[in-house]
């Protein structure tokens, strides 16, 4: 009789050890997850900060009166693209 009481104790350490492991992968997968898409929105909003700032320099230019590209001025009978100057999504 006490040889089946040791053989369900060596099994239930070892479900138990599988279990706490499925667990620990579980919760890795999701941080990992996290951590990835996390990463990609600090990349998208670096990349806003950047038309951003090529924006305001753009619109301090217009509002000192610079043409914004010298080698290509506007006609003076067409109308000004606002789309060039926003950033779309």
């Amino acid at each position: 009789m006490n040889e089946l009481g040791d053989s369900s104790l060596n099994i239930a350490v070892a479900v138990a050890s599988v279990a706490v492991f499925v667990i620990v992968l579980a919760v890795w997968f999701f941080l990992n997850r996290a951590s990835v898409k996390v990463n990609e929105q600090i990349a998208l909003l670096t990349e806003l900060l950047e038309q951003q700032k090529q924006q305001t320099a753009l619109l301090a230019k217009l509002t000192r009166g610079e043409q914004p590209n010298p080698a290509a001025p506007p006609v003076p009978g067409e109308p000004v693209m606002f789309k060039d100057f926003i950033a779309e999504r």
